[in-house]
């Protein structure tokens, strides 16, 4: 008797991939690490008295098309190494064969252009230099797991998205807007670049055993499942710090710790050591809680 779930995989194997498909590939539950850091960084030129709606409006289209961009860049490369062979996680439109390599690197390429344009636009509205930094995060999104020595092989995820989905992303957003970067804004793009880290390493923490076969040294693959889990949670402490010395900007800041539920549910199973399957909703969770987070501190600064 034939496997009925094979069958649907043949079949739509053959049909092509579906929207829905497409959308999963992008992986939705990365998107808080795109929205999070323009929501923060303007909240600080609020508190500078210098917020630009439209160039918010042009800062979330160019962190939107990268994040789905080097997601598709991502399951372009893992999917021709054959590191996305054996996982547990989402569909993978490349690893799964559902969808030509080419074709994932095309997708990936049209958003970085979006990307590209959108961020020119901001750039000539307020500085050109910051076309060059825009270039540099698009190489950066492309070669994380992209070119013959893809830093994401090399334990630098986390720090990578530290510094472009939290340093340069807050810091940048802020500075298109106020024309000025404050300490406000960087206690704020610490705390996201934090959490949008955290998500990262989640999503590495559930893939250690598949990572070290396949040779994809990640940070979680150097540290170990111990050390991973210890990171992840100190990495939600930081951002709790950071509330609480944005309390110095206005009280109004302490808001900021209604994202403290929502951390402790996603501390949760990592802290009582769940693996494989068990971690995907700690994805979730992180990026819903970075999301309230930035909300929380994007009223805090209206409100100081």
């Amino acid at each position: 008797m034939s496997d009925p779930s094979a069958a649907a995989a043949a079949a739509s194997t053959a049909s092509g991939a579906t929207p829905r498909d497409w959308l999963t590939g992008a992986r939705p539950h990365t998107w808080a690490n795109a929205i999070a850091p323009v929501l923060a960084g303007t909240g600080a030129a609020i508190w500078d008295d210098g917020a630009s709606w439209w160039r918010a409006i042009l800062a979330v289209i160019v962190a939107m098309a990268l994040i789905i961009g080097v997601n598709y860049a991502n399951d372009y490369s893992d999917g021709i190494r054959g590191t996305d062979d054996d996982r547990t996680g989402p569909l993978r439109l490349t690893g799964s064969g559902l969808v030509p390599p080419t074709r994932v690197k095309y997708a990936a390429f049209l958003c970085f252009g979006v990307a590209g344009v959108a961020g020119i636009v901001l750039s000539l509205a307020s500085s050109w230099w910051l076309i060059i930094a825009g270039a540099v995060c698009i190489l950066a999104a492309w070669f994380y797991t992209g070119g013959k020595n893809p830093y994401g092989y090399r334990g630098l995820g986390e720090v990578a998205v530290f510094i472009f989905f939290g340093l340069v992303a807050v810091l940048g957003t802020e500075y298109t807007q106020a024309g000025k970067v404050s300490w406000v804004g960087l206690a704020l793009a610490v705390g996201i670049g934090s959490l949008s880290a955290s998500v990262n390493l989640t999503n590495n923490l559930r893939d250690i055993p598949t990572d070290a076969v396949a040779g994809k040294t990640t940070l979680a693959v150097i540290l170990g499942d111990r050390g991973t889990r210890i990171l992840y949670v100190s990495l939600l402490v930081v951002s709790v710090v950071m509330t609480l010395a944005l309390a110095g900007a206005g009280i109004a800041a302490l808001i900021g710790l209604i994202a403290v539920p929502l951390l402790i549910v996603a501390a949760l199973p990592v802290v009582q050591g769940a693996t494989g399957k068990e971690l995907i909703p700690v994805l979730g969770t992180t990026g819903r809680a970075m999301l309230v987070w930035s909300v929380a501190m994007f009223i805090a600064m209206l409100l100081a």
